[in-house]
């Protein structure tokens, strides 16, 4: 059985907006995270020498500071989600909640 309110508020065009919204930006997302993340991968394993190259006279390598770019990319690819989430996603949803739960 289901619920009369869950089934108008899945008839709603607005909670189809926002579901094929919130799902595309969240798989844009995910590619890019795969692609920096396994890209980083795969220097590691196809190229080496690029990452051991040396910065400056020290004993810091270059692979040290791409690594934490990907950790930093993370970080700031879920805070663009989380932004976007609790703006353009949190109205939409109030919206269809207000219109539906009447």
């Amino acid at each position: 059985m289901t619920d009369p309110v869950v089934a108008r508020i899945q008839a709603n065009p607005k909670y189809r907006e926002l579901k094929s919204k919130r799902n595309s930006f969240g798989w844009l997302l995910a590619i890019l995270m795969l692609v920096v993340y396994y890209g980083y991968i795969a220097l590691i394993a196809f190229n080496k020498p690029f990452l051991a190259t040396p910065l400056g006279a020290g004993v810091t390598t270059l692979g040290v500071p791409l690594g934490m770019g990907v950790i930093i990319f993370t970080i700031v690819i879920t805070g663009i989600y989380v932004r976007r989430a609790n703006s353009e996603f949190d109205a939409l949803t109030k919206q269809i909640l207000e219109e539906e739960v009447k």
